[in-house]
């Protein structure tokens, strides 16, 4: 843990159980253990990206402030998932999951570590991500490619679906 305070934007994602109650679940859990929610977008359905699966995904954003480091914040998320009924078996790629709970960004930082990239590398490519972060973020200005989050998500190419659920 720092003395500093850090802004971090996280997306949490469920297509398995009860979705809504596990991503309320998990903002309990982040606000407990990784830092104090400033702002959490709305909830929107959205069609599995990267793989096929019957069950679409609830997904939302969250804005926090932490104290912790970029590794001991990642530790307390892979808790929280574990915590949730999450089993990750590296050998499946993208799969069905009670939760998932990624650091879009950490800051303005630039990380390249074995287990955290960040800004995360897929952000530019997913509206899944892109529409709740626009949500309660679009003047963001994303570290590397120093576009704003607006800009980002009106030249992404991804056309699945994502629709307002509350």
């Amino acid at each position: 843990m720092s003395d500093n305070t850090y802004t971090v934007f996280l997306a949490l994602g469920s297509n398995l159980g009860d979705k809504t109650r596990m991503l309320s679940l998990a903002l309990e859990q982040i606000a407990v253990r990784g830092g104090k929610i400033i702002k959490t977008s709305s909830i929107y359905e959205t069609s599995p990206w990267g793989f096929n699966h019957e069950e679409s995904f609830y997904n939302l954003v969250t804005k926090i402030e932490t104290t912790l480091t970029p590794s001991e914040l990642l530790h307390q998320l892979l808790q929280i998932e574990t915590q949730l009924g999450r089993i990750r078996n590296a050998s499946e790629g993208y799969a069905a999951r009670t939760i998932d709970i990624d650091i879009l960004f950490y800051d303005n930082f630039i990380l390249v570590e074995n287990s955290l990239t960040t800004p995360h590398p897929h952000i530019e490519k997913r509206l899944f991500v892109l529409v709740p972060l626009n949500e309660i973020a679009p003047d963001f200005v994303h570290p590397v490619s120093q576009k704003t989050i607006q800009t980002i998500l009106a030249e992404c190419e991804d056309n699945g679906d994502v629709k307002r659920v509350e």
